[in-house]
């Protein structure tokens, strides 16, 4: 697998405790970025309350997964939903970090911190 193969990006909806959400795997750059939009779109649409987004097995994150996370918050904010992140130490959540979404947005190590367990 080359470090930008997009066939190992894979977005699917999941459940984290009680609260609905998708899990990513893989790269979000310009060229997975729509279809991770499309998915939080559809989440969004087919849920209710806080979204949370797993990104405990991304590998990278570019300008277009920044976007397409603060589009979701966006959405989420025009029902005053909230938006949870889950993304562990190293190179994304210090993306995330440098690009102040974590104002934005609440940040877990993991998923069992965001359970409160």
């Amino acid at each position: 697998m080359s470090v930008s193969d997009p066939s190992a990006f894979e977005v699917v909806d999941v459940l984290i405790g009680d609260l609905p959400g998708v899990a990513v795997r893989g790269e979000i750059e310009l060229a997975t970025a729509q279809e991770l939009s499309a998915a939080l779109d559809e989440r969004i649409r087919g849920s209710c309350g806080p979204l949370v987004v797993d990104l405990s097995a991304v590998d990278f994150l570019d300008s277009c997964g920044i976007h397409c996370l603060v589009r979701a918050r966006a959405l989420l904010g025009r029902e005053e939903r909230p938006l949870a992140i889950v993304c562990p130490s190293g190179n994304v959540r210090r993306v995330l970090e440098l690009t102040g979404i974590d104002e934005l947005v609440a940040l877990y190590d993991s998923s069992d911190e965001l359970a409160g367990g």
